[in-house]
């Protein structure tokens, strides 16, 4: 019985994350996962009153953040010398982050790790946001709709054609889309995703909630 718990006990780490504490600038990509606010806002934050979810705001994709990664697991919470971003800073990302607050945090669990300053890392984060088109198709729903969240996908690489399907993988939530979660390299190129990293939803109805927080 000794023996089996300490087999589990290695499998059970053969496939976690990175322990926190890495070296701040060692990974071997990025991971850009962008939210669906609408879907995030029903799950989640209308009851939480989150500010990214008021009415008039009308978000769609947002950048839930920017991840460095490695080509199995990833680092987090990286101690590094680097200053912690400003509010100036945080509040500077809510337009594509959706608040001040996730800026920080993503800053705190991935930024840290990314080996840049702060504002090098939300620079960079912006950066890669502007570099893959959101398809606008998802902005224009009448209506709530059930989708395959592989046409999620297939919307993606064919309003980028320099994305492969091996590049980005869609995941889902409580029976809703939640993010589209694109491969990056640090030059901000698309690269194939880690084994870790491909792991598409395979709903055939997942809920996508239309924008409805327009002016």
């Amino acid at each position: 019985m000794r023996a089996l718990a300490l087999i589990l006990a290695l499998l059970g780490t053969a496939t976690a994350p990175r322990a926190e504490g890495e070296a701040a600038g060692e990974f071997d990509y990025y991971v850009m996962a962008l939210s669906w606010s609408p879907n995030w806002c029903a799950l989640e934050g209308d009851a939480q009153r989150s500010p990214q979810c008021a009415q008039g705001i009308g978000h769609g994709w947002i950048l839930h953040g920017l991840w460095p990664q490695f080509h199995r697991g990833y680092p987090a919470f990286c101690p590094t010398a680097q200053r912690p971003p400003s509010r100036a800073m945080t509040a500077d990302m809510a337009d594509i982050m959706g608040t001040a607050g996730l800026a920080w945090h993503q800053w705190k669990k991935h930024g840290s790790c990314s080996g840049l300053s702060a504002a090098a890392y939300f620079a960079l984060s912006r950066q890669a946001y502007g570099t893959v088109v959101r398809p606008s198709v998802f902005r224009k729903l009448p209506k709530d709709i059930r989708l395959p969240a592989s046409v999620v996908e297939a919307a993606f690489l064919k309003d980028n054609p320099a994305l492969e399907p091996d590049g980005i993988t869609i995941t889902c939530r409580d029976g809703h889309i939640q993010e589209a979660r694109i491969c990056l390299s640090r030059s901000l190129d698309p690269v194939p995703c880690g084994q870790d990293v491909v792991k598409d939803c395979r709903m055939k109805d997942a809920l996508f909630t239309r924008i409805r927080n327009t002016p």
